[in-house]
């Protein structure tokens, strides 16, 4: 009999790993072919959705776009709903060590059988077009989160907002976290720009939650919501209400983030999705099992603190070095990798000088390699630095020579963190 089941194991973890190869190759990935994967449009979601007999239009929706934030956002959301009793799809992006991570309910990960048999489904629409892997994986969410009947639904944007591939949906609530330069080949080069591109999600006559970000962004964010008749909620109006928690987050930015979710969730309030202190304080403290929530300055070690930080752009490594030097008791030691369509010199500038720096090319083929990082840390005068083409020999390298009042941090990107595990 246990033969049997392990022989039924195989098999079934064989078909699950030949279904999303097939999805990597078969499709453009913004994970793998970064800028080259973006399209600006939204017909192809829409035909897939209709192939689905369009699952969005039954479901309770809440859409969250940003820079920075909205991946805690979106988990803290999710988290708070799911202690207040309701069953809550939670859509996000990218994965670290699973494909499944993308789409849960209620923290548990979406079955690889589910995913196994869409495949095949997603296989006979013969569409007149070739499809990107992030909008396949929407319908993926979308058509799951319908059959398994969800009470409410969060949906991360993948890319921007107008035409980002989540928004041919209709949500209760829009929610804009933070923007700053990010994705500029797709996007714009300023913020302005950007935020024009994030203010796609905002829809006639529904509620949009602001999070904290520049007036220059805000006032953009605000027009567009007065010209639809959109009520606007800011978040900063909530910011007395965070001595009410305690956020288990490291990093000042959370309390953002925080104050983000607490007005996302007065609103929901009067919508009937009903929450309270207590309930909140719950979500808070099970962010990781209700959601998977993981790598935004987390302690993995201690003696000498080892961190994951996934921090990706200028203003999110910004920030959560802000924390880490604060609460560093002894040297510094960074394990920095990134994707090469990054600002590579302005974030290189980020770190203290007197920083021991492990720069490291990750496996995923968008990584920046050594070559590229030599050149731009010529520019640079760390008092230490050292390459490597493997993160784990990096750190290796970085407990050799640390004491146990020392810190290291892994940050720069998904895919660094996603090597070590």
């Amino acid at each position: 009999m246990l033969k049997f089941l392990c022989l039924s194991t195989l098999k079934h973890n064989s078909a699950y790993y030949e279904a999303t190869e097939w999805l990597f190759e078969q499709f453009p990935s913004y994970q793998f072919l970064g800028s080259k994967a973006f399209k600006p449009t939204l017909t192809n979601s829409k035909k897939i959705s209709k192939f689905l007999n369009s699952p969005e239009k039954s479901l309770n929706l809440i859409h969250i776009a940003g820079s920075n934030g909205k991946g805690s956002t979106c988990s803290m959301l999710a988290s708070v709903l799911t202690e207040a009793g309701y069953k809550v799809g939670l859509f996000t992006s990218p994965h670290i060590k699973d494909y499944t991570e993308r789409i849960r309910i209620n923290g548990v990960e979406i079955p690889k059988s589910y995913v196994t048999n869409f495949v095949e489904r997603i296989k006979t629409g013969h569409f007149d077009f070739t499809p990107s892997f992030f909008e396949i994986t929407f319908g993926l969410a979308l058509d799951y989160f319908k059959a398994e009947s969800c009470d409410i639904c969060i949906i991360e944007t993948g890319l921007g907002g107008k035409f980002d591939a989540t928004n041919i949906i209709n949500p209760i609530i829009s929610v804009i976290t933070n923007i700053s330069l990010e994705h500029t080949v797709m996007l714009g080069d300023t913020i302005e720009l950007i935020a024009k591109e994030k203010a796609g999600i905002i829809k006639s006559k529904t509620p949009v939650v602001l999070g904290e970000m520049k007036n220059d962004a805000k006032k953009i964010f605000a027009s567009v919501a007065i010209k639809l008749e959109s009520k606007i909620i800011e978040s900063d109006k909530f910011r007395h209400y965070l001595k009410q928690f305690e956020l288990p987050l490291l990093g000042e930015y959370q309390a953002e983030n925080l104050m983000t979710t607490l007005a996302c969730l007065a609103e929901l309030n009067q919508l009937n999705f009903k929450s309270n202190d207590i309930v909140i304080q719950k979500g808070l403290n099970n962010i990781s099992k209700n959601t998977g929530f993981f790598g935004r300055i987390q302690v993995i070690s201690e003696h000498p603190k080892i961190i994951y930080d996934v921090s990706h752009n200028i203003e999110g490594i910004s920030a959560s070095l802000k924390t880490i030097i604060e609460t560093n008791t002894g040297r510094l030691h960074v394990i920095f990798g990134t994707s090469a369509d990054k600002d590579l010199h302005s974030s290189l500038k980020l770190f203290p000088l007197n920083s021991n720096m492990y720069f490291t090319e990750f496996t995923n083929s968008r990584s920046t390699k050594n070559e590229d990082f030599k050149r731009e840390v010529k520019l640079v005068n760390f008092s230490s630095k050292k390459y490597f083409t493997n993160p784990k020999q990096a750190l290796k390298s970085a407990k050799d020579c640390a004491s146990r009042t020392d810190t290291i941090i892994i940050i720069g990107s998904f895919f660094l963190i996603s090597d070590f595990l």
